[in-house]
């Protein structure tokens, strides 16, 4: 499965795209019973933006994606962080029942789902997920904010602006972020026998041009960059779109669907 993110993406992806807040790791360990015996599978793990903080809660983490460079990439987050109970895998949400097999039935505290389930099926891995987790374990899948160019700000639609003028195309993609799509989510997780509820934090963060740009890159596919001596004119002129804008304030909801199974 190739979704681009590979190469020089990867590392923009790490350098810029969100961590999580503690709150939303504390959380994840309330919801799940999560302890020192647990392991965690976090599905579309990326660069580790997730599992890399979770794992200092539980035994093992399994980070899954099937982009081999996000891997590499989380790997050296690893150790640079001294982090050393997280294992990598190459893989996707069709590689479920294999992770199953090999894991043993009810042998997993959570899965988490961090900004991720907009590539896959989830009425086909909900059911799938649910042989996997242990009673009072379960799901929890993260929205971790809206796409800097879909949010209800004057620079958040200037920068939306200037990007369809660059693609050529509208930009309408929401990554899963939205109510509707969280509506869906939950009534899978429920169809599939879990027990679902809807938990989120909120926080303000002020961005500068650069971090836009960098987060604009980091959701390009690989060959959709500006070649590398085109980037300054591109920062310049998402600096002309939005300079009239500043100040940069994002309003961030990380809304986590958790979707729990029975305790016995």
């Amino acid at each position: 499965m190739d979704l681009g993110f590979r190469g020089e993406v990867a590392d923009l992806y790490h350098q810029y795209r969100r961590g999580y807040p503690p709150a939303v790791i504390g959380s994840l360990v309330e919801s799940f019973g999560l302890t020192g015996d647990d392991t965690v599978v976090d599905l579309g793990c990326g660069t580790g933006q997730l599992a890399l903080p979770i794992a200092a809660k539980v035994r093992a983490v399994v980070g899954l994606d099937p982009e081999p460079d996000m891997l590499l990439r989380a790997r050296r987050a690893a150790d640079e962080q001294g982090v050393a109970n997280v294992s990598w895998m190459i893989g996707a949400d069709t590689d479920l029942p294999a992770l199953g097999r090999l894991l043993g039935r009810g042998t997993v505290g959570a899965v988490t789902i961090g900004q991720a389930l907009h590539w896959m099926d989830h009425d086909t891995l909900f059911p799938a997920l649910a042989p996997l987790v242990r009673p009072g374990g379960g799901v929890a899948v993260l929205a971790n904010g809206t796409p800097l160019w879909q949010q209800d700000t004057a620079w958040s639609r200037a920068l939306r602006d200037f990007l369809e003028q660059w693609r050529g195309r509208k930009l309408t993609r929401t990554c899963g972020t939205d109510e509707e799509s969280r509506r869906r989510y939950g009534a899978s997780l429920a169809a599939a026998g879990f027990e679902v509820r809807e938990t989120g934090f909120d926080y303000t963060d002020e961005l500068d041009l650069g971090r836009i740009v960098g987060s604009v890159y980091s959701a390009l596919a690989v060959d959709e960059l500006p070649a590398p001596d085109r980037r300054a004119s591109f920062a310049e002129q998402v600096r002309g779109a939005l300079e009239p804008y500043a100040p940069f304030t994002e309003h961030v909801r990380v809304a986590i669907l958790i979707g729990r199974t029975g305790s016995s």
